[in-house]
């Protein structure tokens, strides 16, 4: 077998194995059947990632994510200035609102959560740090997809990426205006309304332009037009 990162190799294999776990706990039946691997492959790859700390097994004997990915994604997030810059900022915006706040980058075609606090509500919305979405669907998404931002600065929406739940996002700026990320506000329906934008708005913009201010990526007043 090769080793290639672009073709059919080994570790592009481990990696379908673990975007496979990523959704849910699988038997190894499960997880075949997910990845289209070989039985004895998918094993191979799922008890050699286990050994490293990758992968565990939870009380039914099925396959999860292991917790040595914890720390990988928490040094991942450490190691950009971006996250640990907002850290205030989200904390800030996090217990100003009461509900689940995020920060997205791009990557590719899709999204990444490089920092995220969860509501302390029960019934919240969570997106584990690391968490691969979409573009052009939810407030962040569209965001960072550059959906044109209003004269308010950010963008609502409800029940775009899942039911149930609505976002309010505004974009984080370098000194050119060039969109380097999205910070997010994030909760059920009932109570963000179907008005998140009215609700949390201000306090979105406020939090984005905080983290351009402690990152240094620009330094300016008032808020971004459209």
């Amino acid at each position: 077998m090769g080793n290639s990162v672009g073709g059919v190799g080994v570790l592009d294999k481990a990696v379908d194995v673990l975007n496979a776990l990523e959704a849910q706990p699988r038997s190894l039946a499960e997880l075949v059947m997910a990845t289209g691997l070989p039985r004895a492959t998918a094993h191979r790859l799922a008890t050699a990632l286990e050994s490293h700390g990758l992968v565990r097994r939870d009380e039914d004997g099925r396959f999860i994510l292991g917790t040595r990915l914890m720390s990988l994604g928490r040094a991942a997030a450490d190691a950009l200035p971006l996250a640990s810059a907002a850290a205030e900022a989200l904390l800030v915006l996090r217990d100003s609102t009461e509900e689940s706040v995020q920060l997205f980058v791009r990557e590719g075609e899709e999204r990444v959560c490089i920092a995220a606090l969860q509501s302390p509500h029960g019934l919240r919305t969570i997106v584990p740090l690391g968490a691969l979405l979409p573009l052009g669907v939810g407030s962040g998404g569209r965001v960072l997809g550059e959906d044109p931002i209003s004269a308010t600065g950010w963008i609502e929406s409800i029940g775009e990426r899942e039911a149930g739940v609505a976002s309010v996002s505004a974009p984080v700026l370098d000194s050119d205006g060039r969109v380097v990320a999205a910070v997010s506000v994030s909760g059920p329906i009932e109570r963000t309304t179907r008005a998140p934008g009215q609700r949390y708005g201000d306090a979105v913009l406020a939090a984005a332009r905080a983290i351009e201010s402690a990152s240094g990526l620009r330094s300016r007043g008032g808020t971004v037009g459209g």
